[in-house]
């Protein structure tokens, strides 16, 4: 029997923020080896638009055809604006603030995406949502432990934080709208491109390709990046952005810093406190509460 093509969606938005939360490891082996936060971006985005566009090229050309010129700005907003925008903020966050608030604060962006597909694309705000868009914000502040250490932020880094939410919710925002005239593969391989071009006069790319270069292991990790942790990922969330509205989207994509805590306690010693299992808890329930039937209500 064939399951029911909205859950299929779901599911497609649930493993793109899986793969997401996998971008640890990566950004963790990156980083040893002297490759900055936005090299990385750089990395992961720029093998993924040469490995897409070649494939694309020799496989399905017209999938990179443009119907109009005026078309390039929806991937110089999912790209630029959002890919490469919101990670300049957020790691400029981290800096500024630590690795908790700057991921408490990217998780501002499942409120952003509902305040902006609320009149620009007639969804609703409904009771069930916001009750879910308050269980992902509290379950991301204590998974990533920015409430429980004390928050202590400068005015400079909220603004950098609330920034990163902003850039990565207008990925879901500019994706609706491009999902209008391209599928999810011209979208993908157009927003790397742009994401790629956007960070590329920030982060010494030649520097980052020295780097990378000097070891094949560096290298199949750059390739697995662009693969496992962008290409498929953003294919699988654009194609969930079909038929599931931006807000519900959003949080299902919240499952990556669930995720990404379990990578961190599984490979990295990293701490597992009784906040962090009841922030995972919220995350998932939150996302529990979003696959109930319709008529169910709270």
């Amino acid at each position: 029997m064939r399951g029911h093509p909205m859950k299929k969606h779901y599911a497609l938005i649930a493993l793109a923020g899986v793969l997401w939360g996998m971008l640890t490891l990566v950004f963790k082996a990156l980083d040893a080896a002297g490759i900055t936060a936005l090299q990385a971006v750089l990395v992961r985005n720029g093998i993924a638009a040469v490995l897409l566009w070649a494939a694309l090229a020799l496989r399905k050309p017209s999938a990179l055809r443009l119907k109009k010129p005026s078309h390039l700005l929806y991937f110089v907003g999912t790209g630029m604006v959002s890919l490469a925008f919101f990670s300049a903020c957020y790691y400029t966050c981290i800096a500024r603030a630590g690795v908790g608030v700057a991921a408490l604060l990217l998780y501002t962006a499942p409120a952003f995406v509902m305040l902006l597909s609320a009149p620009l694309f007639r969804e609703k705000l409904t009771g069930r949502k916001l009750f879910a868009l308050a269980m992902t914000v509290l379950g991301c502040g204590l998974v990533t432990g920015a409430l429980t250490g004390g928050l202590s932020i400068t005015p400079a880094a909220l603004l950098f934080g609330l920034g990163s939410g902003f850039g990565y919710a207008l990925y879901t925002i500019f994706g609706k709208f491009a999902l209008r005239d391209y599928d999810s593969l011209t979208i993908t391989a157009y927003t790397v491109l742009f994401a790629a071009l956007g960070v590329l006069p920030f982060c010494r790319p030649g520097e980052a390709v020295a780097i990378l270069c000097s070891s094949p292991s560096l290298l199949l990790t750059g390739a697995a990046s662009a693969v496992l942790c962008t290409i498929v990922p953003y294919l699988a969330y654009t194609k969930g952005l079909t038929t599931v509205e931006g807000g519900r989207a959003s949080i299902i994509a919240s499952v990556e810093p669930v995720v990404a805590a379990v990578i961190g306690y599984v490979f990295f010693d990293e701490g597992m406190p009784l906040s962090k299992l009841l922030g995972m808890a919220l995350v998932l329930g939150a996302i529990l509460l979003l696959n109930l039937p319709q008529k169910s209500k709270i």
